[in-house]
């Protein structure tokens, strides 16, 4: 039996192997295509439950096929998956491209009579003509079959672009020496050390994995060692790069991609791609985000600029550097945030151990959400993959509210960087009339736990990591904890993009929280929980660079935005980013940075034109939880009320109606600046 088409609710993914890919995946096609046969023809009831009940049904059963086989390709890359997957990749596109511009399906949802349905199923067909519209599906002859090319040829664009980072990353190594790593903490080089004896070399094994970058590029005393891996990484998938990875150089397919999508801007009848992206989002145009960007880049500049001048002063006076390069910044940072909070990330990560963490971050949601959280089983891709339970009690008795897969380390095949996506979503299906629960994965790139005498300690989160795995599992409760019965609008689905980090951001609140943190510390070493002093010299140290750290996410935001709106695709895109540049940043790289060349949020993952997200619904996540923080008990714990009232207006809501009635319903009012600036240390 062929895994990907078991009929088992969770997907089999000890099973699936690359040679069941394409079997598997022309069967669903066919099954999918005879569905939409059958719902497009003449006497077919344009019924909304009869559509969902043959078409939906098929489709679902492909989505989550496609989507197991997409996540291993993500999390445990082989070349014969990856062939696999692209090879399957042009017919699943076509599939959903076909079936996004079908006039027939067009104009079998026009016939349905809306005063029918409900107010969920409403705001799903509502949704559903803006997209058949965004689809194609007013297109004919020439412009229809041009815009199925282009759907085709882009996702093959940013597959390669994927892959093409993620190759560029792996390749590299560098083999250490002993002085050489003088500086850098002691579970790095217990990696490195036995990465290099694995492969029988002498020194320690260095990579561009963020586990073992960040640590060298904060720590290593030898300025020479930083700028290598500096240079190595901000190359990656470049025309600089060196010359055994100059075939992972992303620059064609960029200036690809751009062309791309401004023809399919163009064919829907929009100046760019920028407005075309912002047509289901919470911002009305693209001088509406550069304008919120500018205004914000304008209100953080000053505290940038200041936080830039104590890095000079202090690498002068305390480090003898008078000329520091890009490569010694976060070295410095480092030891200015040691010099002035007394205080060093190495010293905070002892107390942060992974399995501790995951106990604190439940407890916070099963008291805030009124939840439970628990391990379960399934089948999973690798041994560090865990499988929890979320439910909740009641007059019916015990509840399933949820499940989700738990990754949290890094390794050789993984694709960097953190994120959550659905498995499957929550819904009233119409075929058993059975209620299926979500299912959600959430992915982290962690340092692994080192052997120390003999034994395996757990995996030692920094601060930061801990802020990551909130975040994420915030995104999975926005998912997981929805009441939504209807599958487009339900968890994540048809929340607009720009809102949808709303609740991720929302959850990284309560790390700076004592009373939430202080649950979640034991020293590795001693098992002793965190010190409160060591506590308020980080909550002191909260908003260190916070314009700089600004200034780089509006840095970003404003290149991606101009990039799809004003620039012209085919000329050289590094002008711009330039450009942005000089008008936001005060720290400025070297001419050859790359960094647009690894930019996968908006080349590869669904950002484009739309990365200033991240800010735009930090607004909307500061606001909220400043509710929290008004509403707070004289112990500083979360009211449960508020808790109560966030996760009904927000979290069960899903994207059942606009993003900004949710927010409103939760806090009364449309969303103020205010908090964000105050809560980054930038309120004047």
């Amino acid at each position: 039996m062929n895994p990907l088409l078991s009929s088992a609710t969770l997907p089999l993914f000890d099973q699936i192997l690359p040679e069941h890919v394409e079997s598997a995946i022309e069967t669903l096609l066919t099954g999918a295509s005879n569905a939409l046969e059958t719902v497009t023809a003449a006497d077919f009831p344009a019924h909304w439950e009869s559509i969902a009940r043959e078409l939906d049904v098929a489709t679902e059963k492909l989505g989550i096929a496609w989507g197991a086989v997409s996540h291993l390709n993500s999390v445990a890359d082989t070349p014969e998956l990856r062939a696999a997957y692209n090879a399957a990749l042009p017919a699943v596109t076509e599939f959903w491209t076909r079936l996004g511009a079908d006039e027939r399906l067009y104009a079998k949802y026009k016939a349905i009579d809306v005063h029918t349905l409900n107010a969920e199923q409403l705001q799903a067909h509502k949704n559903a003509m803006r997209n058949f519209v965004l689809g194609g599906a007013e297109l004919a002859g020439a412009q229809r079959d041009r815009f199925a090319e282009i759907q085709e040829q882009q996702a093959a664009l940013s597959q390669k672009f994927s892959e093409n980072t993620l190759d560029a990353t792996d390749a590299f190594s560098y083999y250490a020496t002993a002085e050489e790593m003088l500086g850098v903490p002691d579970d790095v080089q217990k990696t490195a050390l036995a990465a290099a004896q694995t492969e029988g070399k002498a020194g320690y094994k260095l990579t561009l994995k963020m586990p073992c970058y960040l640590p060298v590029m904060q720590f290593a005393q030898s300025s020479d060692l930083r700028a290598a891996l500096y240079r190595a990484y901000v190359t990656r998938g470049s025309d600089q790069a060196d010359a055994a990875t100059l075939k992972f150089d992303n620059t064609q397919g960029i200036h690809n991609i751009l062309a791309l999508r401004q023809e399919e801007a163009a064919l829907l009848g929009y100046p760019n791609f920028g407005a075309l992206s912002l047509v289901p989002k919470m911002a009305s145009s693209p001088e509406v985000v550069i304008s919120f960007l500018r205004d914000l880049a304008q209100k953080a500049r000053p505290f940038a600029e200041q936080d830039l001048a104590d890095l000079r002063n202090f690498a002068h006076e305390h480090l003898k550097l008078t000329d520091p390069q890009p490569w010694d910044w976060p070295f410095v940072g480092e030891k200015l945030k040691e010099d002035r909070y007394a205080f060093s990330e190495q010293e905070v990560k002892q107390y942060f151990t992974l399995p501790k963490v995951m106990a604190g971050l439940f407890k916070i949601a099963e008291t805030l959400f009124d939840l439970s959280i628990s391990r379960d089983h399934a089948p999973v891709w690798n041994a560090n993959v865990e499988f929890y339970r979320i439910e909740r009690s009641g007059p019916q008795g015990t509840q399933l509210i949820g499940q989700f897969y738990l990754d949290p380390t890094a390794r050789s095949g993984k694709r960097g960087g953190a994120w959550m996506d659905d498995v499957r979503a929550r819904w009233l299906r119409p075929d058993t009339a059975e209620l299926q629960t979500p299912v959600a994965h959430l992915v982290c790139n962690f340092a692994d736990g080192v052997e120390v005498d003999g034994k395996k300690q757990p995996a030692l989160l920094s601060h930061d990591n801990v802020t990551t795995l909130f975040h994420e599992f915030g995104h999975g409760l926005h998912h997981m904890l929805t009441q939504v019965n209807e599958h487009d609008v339900s968890g994540i689905s048809g929340v607009e993009w720009d809102a949808v980090e709303l609740p991720s951001q929302f959850m990284e609140n309560f790390c700076w929280e004592w009373n939430v943190l202080r649950h979640m510390t034991a020293h590795v070493q001693t098992g002793v929980p965190l010190p409160r002093a060591l506590f308020d010299k980080m909550l002191t140290a909260r908003n260190f660079q916070s314009g700089l750290q600004t200034l780089r996410q509006i840095e970003l935001s404003l290149f991606d935005m101009l990039l799809h709106t004003t620039h012209k695709p085919g000329d050289d895109f590094m002008p711009l980013l330039r450009q942005v540049r000089n008008e936001v940043a005060v720290m400025l790289p070297p001419d050859w940075s790359r960094t647009a060349h690894t930019f996968s949020h908006i080349f590869a993952g669904g950002y484009a034109a739309g990365y200033y997200s991240y800010k735009w619904a930090e607004v909307l996540s500061a606001d909220a939880y400043a509710a929290f923080e008004e509403t707070a008990g004289p112990d500083g714990l979360p009211n449960l009320e508020t808790g109560r009232k966030y996760r009904q207006a927000i979290l069960e809501a899903g994207g059942s109606r606009p993003a900004m009635e949710s927010f409103k319903a939760f806090r009364g009012r449309e969303p103020t600046l205010d908090a964000l600036l105050r809560h980054q240390g930038m309120a004047t």
